[in-house]
């Protein structure tokens, strides 16, 4: 097991490798998240700050945790021949549509059907272990394409937000995300 404070070439590499990643969030009090993520969302911007485009889901737990309490995990773990865990440990500033600074993040990614909000992370610490008792899984398909963003480019904006009033407004313990303030 390593620790460190920044990211280098080799975990740069090993990030973008990666099919899926996993986020993990809590308030002070409730339910912790954890949170399986994929698609073309993530960019490294430094060795110490990453942006995660949040895709709309059936919950926007995330987004409700870091208002209350300004904490994320995220983890990598190698599925392939090469195992590696890799965590980075930091905090937050979610990006709606509405806020500066939503142009120039949005512009890191391509277009996507139903993008929520953009997660500005910074980590201070990571850490590093073997990864030797995770299963080796090929990786077959992204979803995606197939599946995830069709079903939001379908929707108009109207019904968009009404999904979004209806299933991302709050988390499972009744915060509030943040999707609908001024």
């Amino acid at each position: 097991m390593a620790h460190g404070t920044k990211l280098n070439g080799r975990l740069r590499d090993f990030i973008e490798a990666q099919n899926v990643f996993f986020v993990a969030t809590a308030a002070e009090d409730g339910t912790v998240n954890l949170s399986p993520k994929g698609a073309d969302s993530l960019r490294i911007l430094d060795d110490n700050r990453i942006l995660w485009l949040n895709l709309t889901g059936s919950g926007n737990e995330t987004a409700g945790h870091l208002r209350r309490k300004n904490r994320m995990t995220l983890m990598f773990c190698a599925f392939d021949d090469r195992a590696l865990i890799l965590r980075l440990y930091g905090t937050a500033q979610t990006l709606h549509s509405r806020d500066a600074g939503w142009n120039d993040a949005i512009s890191q990614f391509p277009d996507m059907a139903g993008s929520r909000q953009i997660f500005d992370f910074k980590f201070d610490q990571l850490q590093t272990s073997c990864g030797t008792g995770v299963p080796v899984m090929p990786f077959k398909r992204d979803r995606v394409d197939d599946e995830l963003l069709p079903f939001y480019a379908e929707m108009e904006p109207k019904e968009l937000d009404a999904f979004w009033r209806k299933k991302n407004a709050t988390t499972v313990d009744g915060f509030d995300t943040g999707l609908f303030e001024d």
